[in-house]
């Protein structure tokens, strides 16, 4: 009954699926991709030295989400930017600095993300969002979402730059995708387990996209806000839901909806 209630409180760690987190989500991603730009390029880090310091911060915040016993809006989401932003970088190391193809990197990526989510089931016996009640399950989770994002940068730069698709024509294809991932699941029955981590990974190609084209000089086919403008755009946006759900609770997960 003690191990039971302990499982409980750590469920709380994660937030429930509703429309804030698929909101959140894709502006983690656009800020993603907007802020390793600017660390890369207009504070003249070097994708090396931002790589460096961006995975020191994101080892700092796990760490202390790790020591968390319930689920903190603030520390959660800290947590998923920062990914978001080392995911990136991951991918961009690999394509800029070791000249490794974004066709290799993407099945690369998918390879190593269907072995996590292997090894991840045969583990726990569950991939469900709704069971992350140990640390062996919450440390699958964040593994697996640092690839979902190294793989979702690679894609979208296949689709928008190697394809020579566009910004403005990548978005569309990838929320589209979504939809139907969404409609294959409320009218088609698609599992739920694949639903949810299908559409996570192409929230960041489309947040990807997203942040590109708003980002971009208007030559590269771009609005031009800049990477600063656009960053402090998406994160004010992600500071003001984070706030609102830190008062509301909406999408504290009940302890009633565990699932081993």
């Amino acid at each position: 009954m003690q191990q039971k209630s302990m499982q409980r409180k750590l469920l709380n760690k994660v937030p429930e699926i509703t429309f804030y987190f698929w909101v959140i989500k894709i502006l983690c991603t656009t800020v993603g991709e907007t802020a390793a730009d600017f660390l890369n390029t207009n504070l003249n880090l070097g994708l090396t030295n931002t790589t460096y310091v961006m995975g020191a911060l994101l080892a700092i915040v796990l760490f202390f989400q790790s020591r968390q016993r319930k689920y903190v809006p603030s520390i959660y989401w800290l947590a998923v930017v920062l990914l978001s932003i080392v995911g990136t970088l991951i991918t961009d190391n690999l394509t800029d600095n070791f000249n490794i193809s974004l066709v290799t990197t993407t099945v690369v990526f998918g390879v190593a993300l269907a072995v996590i989510f292997a090894t991840w089931y045969k583990v726990e016996k569950t991939l469900s969002i709704h069971s992350i009640y140990t640390w062996g399950r919450e440390s699958f989770y964040w593994l697996a979402i640092l690839f979902t994002f190294a793989l979702g940068t690679a894609s979208g730069d296949l689709v928008a730059e190697r394809l020579k698709l566009g910004y403005l024509v990548s978005a569309p294809i990838f929320a589209g995708v979504i939809a139907a991932i969404a409609f294959a699941h409320l009218r088609l029955k698609l599992g739920a387990v694949l639903s949810f981590w299908l559409a996570y990974i192409l929230t960041r190609p489309l947040g990807a996209s997203i942040g590109d084209f708003l980002s971009q000089p208007r030559a590269d086919g771009g609005l031009g806000l800049g990477t600063v403008g656009t960053s402090a755009i998406f994160l004010t946006a992600i500071l003001g839901l984070v706030v609102y759900l830190t008062r509301t609770r909406e999408d504290v997960i009940k302890p009633q909806d565990v699932k081993d």
